[in-house]
């Protein structure tokens, strides 16, 4: 899923007046943080795509290993890992501080929805974005999530998900809103067996799902 999300948050975020990033860095000169970063998957390729990445995470076994994956690649060596929690950097004065936040799959873990993602809003900078993914609230969701991959295919420990946690787009953009944040382009991430690959839908995000919302730039 990740090559799925990160050319998502690269196509989302393109053109910012703020930044040139070329069609091989389109994240150059971006400050980035990904919350929830666990073993740096996300982070990393935030990195190669050129942002000045930070990746934090309230486990700190989850860190270390993140950190030492890093340094095998010249790319990906000045990632700044920390555990933390993003309303850490909000209380020690880092509002406003990215060009970009990501929370991936963090959403549907976490009690307080809405004073989640109040802490991600205040963390991204005017004119900057937030992307978030998570697993819609739908019968379909349950089937495939919870009971295909926990308890069918083993995929996953069973209790990973959590279904009376899991978030609907539009709940999900309304809480958006309420952080100042205009919603930009949503998608379905839908597995395709054949191909053996994840793909961007516009149509079906009835499991997993992708938003990019952006704090507007103050009025002159």
């Amino acid at each position: 899923m990740n090559p799925v999300r990160t050319r998502f948050i690269a196509e989302a975020t393109a053109g910012d007046a703020q930044h040139s990033g070329s069609a091989f860095k389109p994240l150059a000169g971006r400050t980035c943080l990904d919350v929830g970063c666990g073993g740096g998957l996300l982070s990393e390729s935030l990195a190669r795509l050129g942002g000045n990445v930070k990746g934090i995470d309230p486990s700190p076994e989850n860190v270390a290993v993140a950190a030492e994956h890093a340094l095998g690649d010249p790319l990906t060596r000045g990632i700044a890992y920390e555990a933390a929690a993003a309303e850490d950097l909000v209380d020690r004065g880092e509002s406003g501080a990215y060009d970009l936040v990501c929370a991936l799959e963090v959403v549907e873990h976490v009690t307080d929805v809405s004073a989640f993602i109040g802490s991600l809003a205040a963390l991204v900078k005017p004119g900057g974005h937030l992307v978030m993914s998570t697993i819609n609230r739908t019968p379909k969701a349950y089937a495939l999530a919870i009971i295909g991959a926990e308890v069918i295919a083993g995929l996953l420990p069973v209790g990973t998900h959590d279904w009376d946690k899991f978030v609907t787009p539009r709940e999900l953009m309304a809480r958006m809103r309420t952080g100042n944040l205009q919603i930009r382009r949503s998608a379905g991430m839908v597995f395709n067996p054949l191909r053996r690959s994840w793909e961007l839908s516009a149509d079906d995000l009835d499991v997993n799902y992708i938003i990019c919302a952006q704090k507007p730039l103050p009025r002159v």
